[in-house]
Order: C-alpha cells, then sequence, then structure tokens
C-alpha cells in the first residue's frame, strides 16, 4: 500500500512543475487526501484519466488523476508536507488548540489557510479534513498538511 509520503512528493512535484494534472496509485487512502486539497477527482489508468478504462484494468494501473486548482495562474497549494514526528494521537480539545493556532502536544499550531488531514480510529471516517473531524468530535493523528 502506498504511503503518505509518497502522495505528498508526487503532489508537491506536479505543483513545483506546475502540471495540470497529477496521477497517483488508487487507493481509498489517496481518495481522502486528496479531496479536500483539489478541485477534481477523476479514476483512470496510467496512461490517461478514463473511468470506463479503470473498470477493466488491473489494480496495478489504476490511477487517480486530481486536477489542480490554480488562482491568477499561481497554484493554490504551494506545500505540502508529511508530519514525520512523533505519532501522537490527539483527542478533540488538542485538534481544537491546533486549529485556533495553539500547540497541542508536539504538533504545531496551524496557519491561515492551512489544511491538515486526520487518520481517526473511526473505520467510516478515517481519513479526515482536521476541520471536519472536530465537527464530528473525533479525535487523530495529524499525518500531513497543505498550505
Amino acid at each position: 500500500m502506498p504511503r503518505p509520503h509518497d502522495l505528498c512528493a508526487r503532489v508537491q512535484n506536479a505543483f513545483r512543475a506546475r502540471r495540470a494534472q497529477v496521477a497517483v496509485p488508487h487507493t481509498v487512502q489517496n481518495l481522502n487526501i486528496l479531496a479536500g486539497f483539489l478541485v477534481n477527482l477523476t479514476r483512470g489508468t496510467i496512461s490517461r484519466p478514463s473511468p470506463t478504462e479503470f473498470l477493466s484494468a488491473p489494480d496495478s494501473h489504476r490511477r487517480v488523476w486530481a486536477d489542480s486548482k490554480y488562482r491568477d495562474d499561481r497554484p493554490v497549494l504551494n506545500a505540502m508536507e508529511l508530519i514525520s514526528g512523533p505519532r501522537v494521537f490527539l483527542d478533540v480539545d488538542e485538534l481544537r488548540r491546533v486549529v485556533t493556532g495553539r500547540r497541542a502536544n508536539f504538533e504545531k499550531p496551524m496557519g491561515l489557510g492551512e489544511v491538515a488531514v486526520v487518520k481517526t480510529r473511526d473505520k467510516t471516517n478515517e481519513w479526515l479534513g482536521i476541520r471536519e473531524a472536530l465537527r464530528l468530535g473525533l479525535g487523530g493523528r495529524v499525518l500531513c498538511r497543505a498550505r
């Protein structure tokens, strides 16, 4: 299974190369992380986005094609980083502190326009944006952040 650092590297490189689209391996984890950062997600194969070809392709060739967001000819996403520090589970109160600009345990406060992805222990909502996790009252580990 692809790890979050692979996804972060692919997205970061695509934005720096000013690509309109980026292809990443098709996994539930990647779908949920990308949903909060990018405009449009399309299933496809290694060669191109095509939902019809996706259905007949083997698992190793299935990809998620994500369209990049640009505003005034500049990418909306400037940096995407994996949180590689200690894997500390943050409860709802600690996540709220991070979102409101205060430090919680080892986690730095979030800045303006920053988005974070949280992995929770709830199997139905395993990958969420940090604000969505707060709305649902779920704690979790912050995996990656983008600004």
